[in-house]
């Protein structure tokens, strides 16, 4: 299965919501600056969140607000919603309610399954994490280097285009490896890797896989079943929600695991990975943000998965023409470096570049203050961006999101050039 690729019959994409539809529901369109309408072009780093999203939220504070497993109504409200979150994550990835956990950020969570896989784990047993990744998927890995003696190899990337070397990949899992991490798509280049080939070396060597998912979900309808991953984690402010991290992992695994936590709390997974009290407007607002994606195709569809496998199809089509639109135009400016794969190739539309003899601050700077919000560094991603040699200032990252308009692309080349003739 391509990674891109939706059931056959969920390809009619003619009954998706349009852009200006879109943009109605976010109220963040209508603000402006310098006499510009803002354009939110770093969806990479955090997605705005429309009305929906924020009043399912103000309605669970307003109304429900209570902590949970108690016997009086709106604990048991909150029970109920925090369950009908996790139906909503779990149709998102294909996996099941009792498998969806939620935590902080995707960073805290994978730190925490880390630590739990890793008191099994010694001198002998090996990870495997990518160059490609951001550290979010790294780090959390390399702790256990020092926490339980564990080796880390490191799996490297192909600098002309911004992929994954797969042949390295597969050199370097061995009989040693106990987990492989990867990410499903790259945050700082948008590169999208086969996860799928991943996970047939990691299965060879029985080894777990983990997936980073937070950069594919938003762009991307995820399928663990596919994938054939054993975790998978995500962030709901990268797909229109709240900042909350989201992790998927089988129930068996789970309820294995040997999880830092209170011993009066839940035992049986997903709660188990849950410590302490949880943001519950938040994970409210997680399975909103689902249903706000859902609600985009909903006429005719047969279940919430339905509907999302249409508006990811419609939401990838547009994405891949603007950033066709973007890659070209950029290209067509002298003094302007592009990094990672040309249109085409199976990406999110996430451009990084930079421009000769100005920094990337700058350009940001710049094309800020015409109304173009977009981010520059290195994203968390500095493994990247060392070996692209960028510099120490990073690149600029603009990203399309399910509101990009081609006329704010137009804007973003006519700015960037205009820099690069200062």
């Amino acid at each position: 299965m391509s990674a891109l690729s939706v059931p056959a019959r969920a390809a009619d994409t003619t009954r998706v919501a349009s852009v200006d539809e879109i943009r109605s529901h976010f109220p963040a369109m209508e603000r402006r600056h310098n006499g510009q309408p803002v354009a939110y072009l770093d969806g990479p780093g955090g997605t705005q969140v429309p009305r929906h999203v924020v009043d399912r939220m103000a309605d669970y504070l307003i109304h429900h607000n209570a902590n949970t497993h108690w016997r009086y109504p709106t604990s048991a409200e909150t029970d109920a919603m925090i369950l009908e979150a996790r139906q909503a994550l779990a149709d998102l990835v294909g996996g099941n309610p009792d498998e969806i956990a939620f935590g902080a950020n995707m960073t805290t969570l994978t730190f925490h399954l880390a630590r739990a896989l890793g008191r099994r784990w010694g001198p002998d047993d090996e990870i495997v994490v990518t160059e490609l990744d951001h550290h979010g998927n790294v780090a959390p890995w390399r702790a256990l280097e020092r926490e339980r003696g564990v080796r880390v190899q490191l799996a490297r990337m192909n600098v002309d285009d911004g992929t994954l070397d797969l042949d390295d990949v597969e050199r370097r899992i061995t009989a040693r490896t106990r987990l492989v991490a990867v990410g499903a798509a790259a945050n700082a280049l948008g590169t999208i890797s086969n996860v799928r080939r991943v996970a047939e070396m990691a299965r060879a060597r029985n080894a777990l896989v983990f997936v980073d998912a937070v950069h594919y979900v938003p762009h991307a309808l995820a399928d663990v079943t596919a994938f054939d991953c054993d975790f998978l984690a995500c962030s709901a402010y990268k797909f229109y929600g709240p900042h909350v991290g989201v992790l998927w992992g089988k129930h068996e695994l789970l309820a294995r695991l040997d999880v830092p936590k209170l011993e009066p709390a839940p035992d049986d997974p997903p709660e188990n990975l849950e410590t302490g009290t949880q943001n519950h407007e938040g994970i409210v607002g997680a399975g909103a943000a689902v249903d706000y994606l859902a609600s985009l195709a909903s006429a005719g569809s047969s279940s919430r998965r339905d509907a999302l496998a249409r508006t990811y199809a419609a939401l990838h089509a547009r994405g891949a023409d603007l950033f066709r639109t973007l890659w070209t135009g950029l290209d067509a400016i002298r003094g302007v470096r592009l990094y990672g794969c040309r249109p085409g190739r199976e990406r999110t539309p996430t451009i990084a570049f930079k421009v000769d003899g100005v920094s990337s601050d700058d350009v940001a700077v710049a094309l800020a203050e015409r109304g173009l919000f977009v981010s520059h560094g290195d994203f968390y991603a500095a493994t990247v961006i060392q070996r692209l040699g960028a510099g120490p200032d990073g690149v600029v990252r603009v990203g399309c999101s399910a509101y990009t308009t081609h006329a704010e692309i137009e804007r973003v080349i006519d700015a960037v050039g205009r820099v690069a003739r200062k």
